[in-house]
């Protein structure tokens, strides 16, 4: 989804180095998820986005400025997928069943272990960090809450059981889908799971 961008240029004598934000946000965002914030040297991040380390903190103060940038594009980001996914499903049931596809592709091979920030902010920083905290509480919430908005509008169409608690079938969904990022860091197969999102629409009977 993001437009290829050209690698940082060499700056000139007296000038400050040039670089693509975006770009370098996107390569902090595959150390980050893959290492988790603690195991991401600053030589390590300051190699992939293609800065120095003086570079890097000119543009972003420390490491912690970095992880912060880079989560919000990567919220972002995740939430301009999934709004492209469920944008083509016609019902709720289709739309939720959309998303628990777009998480379980997610969720395996190179992918899969590479991970989501999402779940290793919560797991390797929030708790010693508020503003992390904060940040990842909003994330969940809004997934939870877009969840939510779905099954209501499946039991509203017809496709969903009416009887169900939305707010509680949300969290439900919610924990599978987290969960498979999970699982997916051990390195699980496409069919693996797949047959989990197919499981876990029976949430809706």
């Amino acid at each position: 989804m993001t437009a290829t961008h050209a690698s940082p240029r060499r700056p000139g004598p007296g000038r400050p180095r040039e670089f693509d934000t975006e770009l370098a946000l996107d390569r902090a965002i595959a150390v980050f998820s893959e290492r988790g914030f603690h195991g991401a040297a600053i030589s390590d991040l300051a190699q992939a986005l293609g800065l120095t380390a003086g570079s890097l903190y000119k543009a972003f103060t420390d490491k912690r400025g970095l992880f912060l940038a880079a989560f919000d594009r990567y919220v972002a980001l995740r939430a301009e997928r999934l709004g492209l996914v469920l944008a083509a499903a016609p019902t709720g049931r289709a739309k939720i069943k959309a998303v628990l596809d777009f998480y379980a592709g997610n969720s395996h091979g190179a992918d899969g272990r590479q991970g989501c920030l999402v779940v290793g902010g919560a797991v390797d920083i929030a708790t010693a960090d508020a503003e992390v905290a904060a940040r990842v509480a909003g994330a969940l919430a809004a997934n939870e809450e877009r969840l939510a908005a779905l099954v209501a509008l499946g039991q509203a169409d017809g496709s969903v059981a009416p009887h169900l608690d939305a707010a509680v079938t949300a969290r439900l969904l919610l924990c599978v889908l987290q969960g498979m990022r999970v699982v997916g860091k051990t390195g699980r197969e496409r069919a693996e799971m797949a047959v989990l999102a197919d499981g876990a629409l029976k949430l809706l009977d």
